[in-house]
């Protein structure tokens, strides 16, 4: 590590020393850590001398309030450059001759993960993915639930049901999607039973760079985030479901349309709130160019 990094690399020794295991990572400071990356690897030195420690780090881990706040473990007082950011997968890559065989890799690597590891509020079994690995549609959640957990499944309980009807009347198999969630363990709860709860930003932070190889696995050519949660942490925004719907995003270089959980609907019957996800899957169905009849278009009008 560069000399000019040294206030930094003092000061993260300084908060080991205090047992601190966490910092926090604004926007701004995410784009100084980005340049010392982009700089070691290209043999040039980053200057950080104007630039405050504490405009860097923060002593203590503070309340998530946006999608551009993150968390970061602090492994070792050096603090290889790939940490710096939560999305750098530190020795993480799919490998294999095929796809199938680069999912199972990355399914072997989630289970000794250091960053889910050293989440403490996840339950132990894991949940990966389903469906073909090569498909042009990949449909991404947020965590697994109680079916999926008991069932190892991702999307196999009423939400999963109502997706596989949304996929009937798309004219699409199941088998030949691939489904998944960005956290691969369900999100624990005191006394947990059936009930499930949202990720933490953490959490997400945590899979993150398994999502982004999924996504250069399957190569796909949509991408189909269920749900807010799921939505944001794919497009890095605070926008809800609501205000990201309509359009189709870029995540990572393919196209990514925004809708509601299929469990959105098994609250909200309205055939209005039904026609909303309908619309997002024309969409897809139009950028795919699969055949789409008037009945189809039809439904929930």
């Amino acid at each position: 590590m560069s000399s000019s990094a040294a206030p930094l690399i003092d000061y993260l020794r300084e908060l080991e020393g205090r047992g601190e295991k966490y910092i926090s990572v604004d926007d701004d400071a995410r784009k100084i850590l980005r340049e010392f990356y982009l700089r070691a690897r290209n043999g040039t030195v980053a200057s950080v001398s104007a630039v405050s420690p504490n405009k860097v780090v923060g002593v203590k881990p503070v309340a998530a309030k946006t999608a551009d706040v993150a968390e970061l473990r602090v492994e070792t007082a050096d603090v290889k450059t790939q940490q710096h950011e939560v999305a750098a997968a530190d020795g993480l890559q799919a490998s294999g001759s095929s796809a199938k065989e680069k999912i199972a890799s990355l399914t072997r690597q989630v289970a000794k993960w250091p960053a889910a590891s050293a989440l403490t509020d996840l339950r132990k079994t894991m949940v990966f993915s389903v469906g073909n690995p090569e498909a042009d549609i990949m449909l991404v959640g947020e965590a697994p639930g109680y079916d999926e957990e008991r069932l190892g499944e991702p999307f196999v309980g009423k939400a999963g049901q109502k997706l596989d009807g949304i996929l009937k009347a798309m004219g699409v198999e199941r088998k030949n999607t691939y489904i998944t969630n960005i956290v691969k363990f369900r999100p624990a709860m005191p006394n947990q039973t059936t009930n499930n709860r949202q990720p933490t930003s953490e959490e997400l932070a945590a899979f993150m760079p398994f999502i982004q190889e999924e996504i250069k696995v399957v190569a796909p050519k949509v991408i189909i985030a269920l749900g807010g949660t799921a939505a944001q942490a794919l497009l890095a925004s605070e926008e809800s479901v609501v205000n990201m719907r309509g359009e189709f995003h870029d995540c990572d270089g393919v196209p990514l349309r925004v809708t509601y959980h299929p469990s959105y609907i098994l609250h909200n019957e309205a055939t209005s709130e039904k026609r909303k996800i309908w619309e997002d899957m024309l969409a897809v169905m139009d950028l795919l160019q699969m055949p789409v009849s008037e009945k189809q278009r039809g439904y929930f009008a």
